[in-house]
Formats: structure tokens, C-alpha cells, sequence
């Protein structure tokens, strides 16, 4: 059985933000599970066991390398699209999460062409699906 298929998956957002109205983005490799080429600010799934603040930890070393410093949780979404004419359901919990912009780095360069810092005027282009509804979500928490 597969997570965000066969049953509602649970995964982590998080947009990692200098302090200083910076916030860092991925752009998806070729390796990524999907929307390939396509700019997002960061996620993964809630493995067995784990609780959402260590999933939160464990993702965002494994892709910026960075530490959390501070988090801030935003709020949920129950996200449903459909990939390659598969159907899926996802509960995403969202977090602002300040790092040290000094240690980030691309921490998975077999999954993510770029890892890059931008403000919400110069973001890149195209974006993840999802991330224009997180951005008008939580405009006023960003």
C-alpha cells in the first residue's frame, strides 16, 4: 500500500526564512517524485512513529543541511490532485521555520537541481503546484 494513494499520506511544509524577508527554495530534480523542474519551499512525509516536529527536523537537514532555530506552525491543508492520472490525498501540516541562511546548502543533490534564497517579489518561476494557494494562505503570517 502506498502513502497518499491507497490511504491519506501526512507530510510536513515548511518555508525556511532567513529573518531578514528572504526564504529559501528548491528547485525539483529529475529524481524528485514529481513536478520535475518546478520550485517549492520544502516537504516530506511523516514516517511511522515520528512525530511532525521530527519529521520537521529530519527533512529540513536532509535538504538545507540547516538546524532549526525557531518554527512557527501555520496551519494544515488537505491537499487532493492527481499525478501521472493517479489520485491522491495528502494532510499537509505548514511551518515558517527560521534558519541560519549560512548553513544552508543543497543537502540532496540527487533530488534537487537548486537550492536558492528569494523574496516574495522575485519569485522564481514555475512554482510547485501547490505553493501559490500555501503563499495566499498564509500572506499574512509570512
Amino acid at each position: 500500500m502506498k502513502q497518499g494513494v491507497d490511504y491519506p499520506g501526512v507530510a510536513v511544509c515548511y518555508f525556511c526564512h532567513d529573518g531578514k524577508g528572504n526564504f529559501v527554495l528548491s528547485k525539483r530534480g529529475k529524481n524528485s517524485r514529481d513536478e520535475h523542474g518546478s520550485w517549492d519551499p520544502g516537504g516530506g512525509g511523516v514516517e511511522f512513529g515520528d512525530t511532525l516536529l521530527e519529521t520537521l527536523n529530519r527533512e529540513i537537514k536532509e535538504e538545507y543541511s540547516a538546524e532549526i532555530l525557531k518554527y512557527e506552525f501555520l496551519g494544515y491543508r488537505e491537499v487532493f490532485r492527481e499525478q501521472s492520472g493517479q489520485k491522491t490525498h495528502w494532510l499537509v501540516f505548514d511551518f515558517k521555520v527560521l534558519v541560519d541562511r549560512t548553513e544552508v546548502k543543497n543537502g540532496e543533490p540527487h533530488k534537487l537541481d537548486a537550492v536558492e534564497w528569494f523574496n516574495l517579489d522575485t519569485l522564481p518561476s514555475p512554482l510547485h503546484s501547490q505553493f501559490p494557494n500555501f503563499i495566499k494562505l498564509y500572506k499574512d503570517k509570512i
